[in-house]
Order: C-alpha cells, then structure tokens, then sequence
C-alpha cells in the first residue's frame, strides 16, 4: 500500500480514542493559555515602550522637607534653583508637584463651557515655572512657552487657578475634536464650572503619572511655583552626568539648609522601571507559562505517538510487508497527529474566544485580535507535526520480518 486513507486513521483513532482525546484537550489547553498569554504580552510590551515625552535617560527629581519656624519655603525655593540651575552639568532645573510615570500626582476636570453638568475631559495637572519646556524636554508646537510674567507663587491652601496654561496635543484634539489642534491657541478651558484658562501653548508629548490610565496624555502644565513646606525638584542634566549629580545636588541641598531634610532622590528611569515593574513580571511569567506548556504538549504528543508505534508493531510491520513504503508509515502517523491536533485547535479557538470575552468583562482588557486565534491553530499544528516526526521515522525503521514475530 502506498498511501493510507483518512477514513481508516480515523476508525483505528476511535478504537483507541483515550489518549487522542487527552492530547486533544492538552493541545487545547495549550492553545487557549498560550494565544491568550500572547495576546497580553504584546499588550504589556507596547504599553512599556511607550515613550513619556521626557528625558529619561538624564534627568532625576528629589523631595526636601522644611521644618521649623524659620523654615522659609519660599526663599529656599527661590535660592535652591539658583544653585542647582548654575551647577556645572545641569541642563535646567524646575520645581514641580509630580512627575511623570511615578503613579501619584494631581488631575482635574476640564470643560469647554462654563457651567454645571457640561461634558469634561480629565486631564494631569503639572505646575512648572517658564523653565519647564527645557527642563522637561517638551517643544511647543504651537502657540508660546510661558514668560516670567505669567508665573505666580501658590499658597498650600489656595483654590484658584493661574489664567494660562499649556497643554499636550493629545488633550487639545481631545478637548476640541472638530478644530484642528493648532487652533485651540488662545482658546479658553474651564477647570470646574466657572474658572477660565486660557491656553497660550500646545506642548507636543508629555505623560500623567498613572502609566495605566487610558488618557495617559492628557496634560496641562501651569504656571505656578508652590510655596508649600515639602516640594520635589526635577533636575535634567548634560548627558552622562546623571549619575555624578544626583549624589552632589542631594549633599549640596542638604548642606545649604539644616532646617529640612532631603529624601526621595531617584532617577526617572528607576521611577519608570518601578511603574512598569508589574508589567515585566507578568511578561517574564506568561513567557515561562507558554514556553513549559508547549513543551509539555509536544512531549505529550512524542509519548502517545511511541506508545503507539510499541503497540502496533506488528500491524506496522505487516503493512511494510505487504509493500508500504516507509514514507507512507510516516505519513500515516502524522495524518493521525494531524487529527488529533485539528479537534484540538478547534476546541482551542473556542476556549480561546471565551477566555478572551472573559478577560474583557472582568479585567477591562482589549479584546483578542482576530488573527490571533488561526495564528495559534497553525502554531499548534506545526508542534505536533514536529513532535511526532521522531516516532513517525522510528515506526517507518520496522523492518517487514517484524511481521513475523510473536509479540
């Protein structure tokens, strides 16, 4: 016989269905977990490369606490940034409330009408003085960057907001999707019902500081410095000198005032190492997941295809006896696998399709790309095509006198 029919595999698989429907069920747990695991990595990894606008690489932030009744916040503020701005290797220097990708930080509401009950748009709220563009490492695309002129002192307990303000690209086509982005210059936002800002800039990138949230560039920058007794500086340097700063600007802050302590000194690359450490470990376990569940199954696979081979050597042998070739024992086996792994991809799209919707319903994820599921069908069919290969040749190695023996 030259060739072997599907209708006889198939009979012959049903005589012996046990192990084929375990290695079905596995190649469909498999498949489910592994497309699914995919699918999240991918997601994960675009989420972590997402660039924050900022340089990264080469700026840091610190946090000094004043205490005492001498403690001046607003001097200290005044002379910290002198001192820091004029260190040899300082690109600029800023005070600033939160910073980017570090999870904590303040946001509010914005609205293009005044008044109760009108549609807003969330937005990140970072105070910065005129230095923050260069600090940061934003451009204004459109409009202009703050002057000193605009730039007032904020008391711990004011309520009020400065008249300007810039904002991101993202949240100008946000807030006014029918006019082109550059247009919204001059136009004017409500923070709560009734407080006017006017937007004198469009910056072109900055994140929030929460890496998850959906709107994670919906950015507004005002001018303001707060006189507040705890405050955070972000310190941007010449590149390669991050590291040779951050311990001397800590030492010379703290040397320059007794009256408050210095802490929190941290690069902005440790901050975004942090925020997305949670991310990487989900990486780092759904990849082991995968990489022992495929190895699992393929060695399921091997397993099943000897057992079967040892079982029917004979009926093999007779087979190559009666004019088989071995080529033709190859392919038999691996049509059977090639059955045993086509019900398991067809349960696997099906579990695969329902693990995915609930996912979606209970953890907000995207929904699973449509290529995804025949992507992974195909995966599998290659591993078990590879996996039986081996026995498949072993089985086509019985000689025909096997034939002959009393097994």
């Amino acid at each position: 016989m030259t060739q072997w029919e599907i209708g006889p595999i198939f009979r012959a698989l049903m005589r012996n269905k046990v192990g084929a429907v375990l290695i079905a069920i596995q190649i469909a747990v498999t498949m489910t977990i592994v497309v699914n695991s995919i699918f999240i990595i991918i997601e994960r990894a675009e989420l972590m490369d997402r660039t924050s606008g900022i340089d990264e690489d080469n700026s840091f932030y610190l946090t000094t606490t004043g205490f005492g009744e001498n403690f001046d916040a607003k001097s200290t503020a005044v002379t910290d940034l002198e001192m820091i701005r004029n260190t040899p290797g300082v690109i600029d220097a800023i005070q600033i409330n939160a910073i980017p990708t570090s999870g904590g930080g303040w946001s509010m509401s914005f609205q293009v009408e005044a008044g109760e009950d009108k549609p807003d748009e969330g937005a990140a709220v970072y105070m910065v003085d005129e230095h923050g563009v260069n600090t940061l490492d934003l451009e204004v695309i459109a409009g202009q960057n703050f002057d000193l002129s605009d730039i007032r002192w904020r008391e711990g307990n004011s309520r009020d907001w400065p008249d300007t303000a810039l904002v991101t690209k993202a949240f100008a086509e946000s807030m006014f999707p029918d006019i082109p982005w550059q247009d919204t210059v001059g136009k004017t936002i409500y923070i709560g019902p009734t407080e006017p800002v006017i937007i004198k800039g469009i910056v072109d990138k900055i994140q929030a500081p929460w890496v998850r949230w959906e709107d994670v560039e919906h950015v507004v920058l005002t001018p303001e410095i707060t006189e507040f007794s705890s405050t955070r500086y972000f310190i941007r340097t010449e590149a390669g000198q991050r590291d040779t700063l951050m311990p001397l600007i800590e030492e010379a802050l703290a040397s320059s005032n007794k009256q408050r302590i210095i802490r929190g000194l941290r690069s902005v690359e440790e901050t975004r190492e942090r925020s997305y450490r949670g991310d990487a470990a989900m990486i780092k376990i759904l990849s082991t997941t995968m990489v022992v569940l495929t190895i699992v199954t393929g060695l399921g696979i091997v397993g099943l295809a000897s057992f079967s081979v040892n079982r029917r050597k004979k009926q093999i042998g007779t087979r190559r006896a009666l004019g088989a070739s071995q080529g033709a024992i190859v392919r038999y086996f691996m049509v059977e696998n090639f059955l045993i792994s086509t019900v398991g991809v067809i349960l696997g799209a099906v579990a695969t399709i329902g693990l995915n919707m609930l996912l979606v319903n209970m953890f907000s994820l995207n929904a699973l790309d449509w290529y995804f599921v025949p992507a992974g069908m195909l995966v599998l069919w290659v591993v078990g095509q590879i996996a039986v290969f081996g026995p498949a040749k072993k089985a086509a190695g019985i000689p025909p006198a096997m034939a002959t023996r009393t097994i």
